[in-house]
C-alpha cells in the first residue's frame, strides 16, 4: 500500500476504493484491506489464518463459507450488541484457538452500502453487524506460544488501521457536508444578489451577461439601430400640480406600463431620463434593421393605446391634466456597447442617430409619433404617414425630413376599442367585452346622448345671437 502511493504521480489525489488495483494512487478501503491481508496469511501459514466474512457478500462476488463458529458468532453479535469478541478453543494434536469480533455499520459505512447498486441489503442502520474478523491460531505440539502473540500483535494493528481509516473518512464525509452547506448558502445569496441586479438591467442586457454571451469590459461596435425616445408634455408643469407623493407614484406606474410593453416587443431598454424613455432594437438581439424598425413602430403604438387608458384612469382618480407623451423614431448607425471606466461601465449607445430620435421627438405633437424617413421607408406600409418640413441637425450632413404618423393600416387597427378625450367628455368602449344586454343598454344611453347634441347643435351661440 505504501509502494502504491510512493508510485504515484505526486499531483494525484489518493483515494481509498475497493477496486484500487484498477486506480492509479489508489488503496483499498478496509473491508478490501482486510480480506487482502486475510489471503496473504493463509498462503504463507496454514497455522495462522485471519478471515473478514459475511453472510451478505456483495452481488457479482463469490460467496463466503461460514463453518458452525462463524455463525454461532455472528448470531452471538446480533443479538448482544454488548457482546465484543467470541472466542473458543478445540483440542486435538494441534490445538486450534479462534477469535472473533464483530465488523459495526458506521455513518459513512451505511451512506455507502445503502447506495451501492451491488449490495445486497438497502436498510443497514448504524450499529447493524455487517459480518466479523476471524483469527484462528493452529499451534503444533513442537511451537511454542510466543509467535502467536506477536502475529495476534500484528493483526490487532491491521484491525486498527483498519478502524483509523473508517475515522478518516467518517471526517471527510462531514467536512463535504459542511462545505456542501456553505456552497447551498452561498448560491442563494448569490441569486438573490443577481435578481436584484437585474432591477438595474435590461432584461436582454442581464441575460447576455449573466450567459456569458457579453463580456463585461469597456467595448463598443457600429450598427444600424432603431432609436425610440418619448417624453412627457409640459411634465414640469404638471409636477407643479401634483404633491410629490401623487407625482411619484403616477410618474413610477407610466414608466413601469410603457417598460412592459418595451420588453414584450423585445426592445432594449436603455435608461430613463426623468420622465424620458430611451429604447432601441438592434442590440444584443436583431431580426434586421427592417424588423427592428417594424417592431419598433409597434412599440409605440401599443404605448400611445395603453396611454389612453391610463389618462381615462387619472382623470377619474382626480388628476385634472394627466400625462401626455409624444414620441420619436430613427433608424441609422449608432455605437452600442460598454462606455465607461473598468470600475463603472454603462450599457448604452451613443452617436448623432440617437439624438435625432430624440429631436423628432421635441416636434411630435401631444400624443403623436415622428419618424424619420429612415424609419418611414420600411414601415410606410403599416401606417398612413405626411411629411413635414425639413429640419437640419449638427453632426448629420444630410436634411432630415420628419412624418408624422396621421392614422394606422386597418390590418394593425383594433375597431373593438373606442376612446375619445376632450373637454367635458371621456369615453373609453371595448364592444369586444360586451354581452348583447349589456350591449343594448349603453347603445339606449349613447342614444339619449346624441340626442342632447343635436339639440344642443339647435340652439345658436351667443355670438350667432348678437351677431
Amino acid at each position: 500500500m505504501v509502494g502504491r502511493i510512493l508510485q504515484a504521480d505526486p499531483h494525484t489525489k489518493i483515494t481509498a476504493t475497493n477496486n484500487y488495483r484498477d486506480v492509479a494512487g489508489a488503496i483499498p478501503i478496509p473491508a478490501t484491506f482486510s480480506l487482502e491481508i486475510g489471503r496473504l496469511t493463509s498462503s504463507r501459514d496454514n497455522t495462522v489464518r485471519y478471515e473478514f466474512v459475511s453472510d451478505y457478500p456483495f452481488a457479482g462476488r463469490p460467496p463466503h463459507n461460514l463453518d458452525d463458529f462463524q455463525l454461532k458468532a455472528l448470531a452471538s453479535f446480533r443479538a448482544d450488541p454488548k457482546v465484543q469478541t467470541l472466542e473458543a478453543t478445540e483440542g486435538g494434536w494441534s490445538p486450534t484457538v479462534r477469535l472473533a469480533s464483530p465488523i459495526r455499520m458506521t455513518a459513512a459505512c451505511v451512506a455507502c452500502h445503502n447506495s451501492h447498486p451491488d449490495s445486497p441489503k438497502k436498510d443497514w442502520k448504524v450499529g447493524d453487524v455487517r459480518g466479523i474478523q476471524a483469527v484462528s491460531v493452529s499451534q503444533p505440539l513442537s511451537q511454542g506460544s510466543i509467535g502467536f502473540h506477536y502475529l495476534f500483535a500484528y493483526f490487532a494493528a491491521a484491525i486498527a488501521t483498519g478502524v483509523a481509516f473508517i475515522v478518516m473518512q467518517w471526517r471527510q464525509s462531514r467536512e463535504l457536508a459542511l462545505v456542501n452547506g456553505e456552497l447551498k448558502e452561498a448560491n442563494n445569496f448569490l441569486a438573490t444578489v443577481s435578481l436584484k441586479i437585474a432591477k438595474y438591467l435590461s432584461p436582454e442586457i442581464y441575460k447576455s451577461v449573466f450567459s456569458g454571451e457579453r463580456d463585461v469590459k469597456v467595448t463598443a461596435e457600429r450598427k444600424k439601430l432603431t432609436i425610440f425616445f418619448s417624453d412627457i408634455v409640459d411634465f414640469t408643469a404638471t409636477t407643479e400640480r401634483m404633491q410629490p407623493e401623487e407625482l411619484t407614484a403616477h410618474l413610477n406606474e407610466y414608466l413601469t406600463e410603457m417598460s412592459h410593453i418595451a420588453i414584450s416587443h423585445g426592445a432594449t431598454v436603455d435608461k430613463f431620463i426623468g420622465d424620458a424613455i430611451l429604447a432601441f432594437f438592434g442590440d444584443p438581439q436583431t431580426l434586421g434593421p427592417r424588423e427592428d424598425a417594424r417592431a419598433c413602430l409597434r412599440m409605440a403604438l401599443a404605448m400611445q393605446k395603453r396611454l389612453e387608458y391610463l389618462q381615462v384612469k387619472w382623470r377619474q382618480q382626480g388628476i385634472e391634466h394627466p400625462f401626455r407623451v409624444r414620441m420619436g423614431i430613427n433608424t441609422g448607425y449608432c455605437n452600442v456597447g460598454n462606455f465607461g471606466s473598468d470600475d463603472r461601465m454603462d450599457y448604452t449607445i451613443i452617436g448623432a442617430e440617437a439624438n435625432l430620435a430624440a429631436r423628432l421627438q421635441s416636434i411630435a405633437p401631444a400624443g403623436g409619433i415622428m419618424l424619420s424617413y429612415e424609419t418611414y421607408s420600411n414601415v410606410r406600409d403599416m401606417v398612413d404617414a405626411s411629411a413635414g418640413e425639413q429640419i437640419s441637425m449638427k453632426g448629420i450632413s444630410r436634411p432630415i425630413v420628419p412624418y408624422m404618423v396621421r392614422g394606422v393600416r386597418e390590418q394593425l387597427r383594433d375597431d373593438t376599442v373606442i376612446t375619445e378625450m376632450d373637454e367635458g367628455m371621456s369615453l373609453t368602449l371595448d364592444t369586444a367585452g360586451l354581452d348583447p344586454a349589456r350591449a343594448a343598454r349603453l347603445r339606449d344611453k349613447l342614444q339619449s346622448a346624441l340626442a342632447q347634441l343635436e339639440a344642443r347643435l339647435a340652439v345658436p351661440s351667443p355670438k350667432e345671437t348678437s351677431g
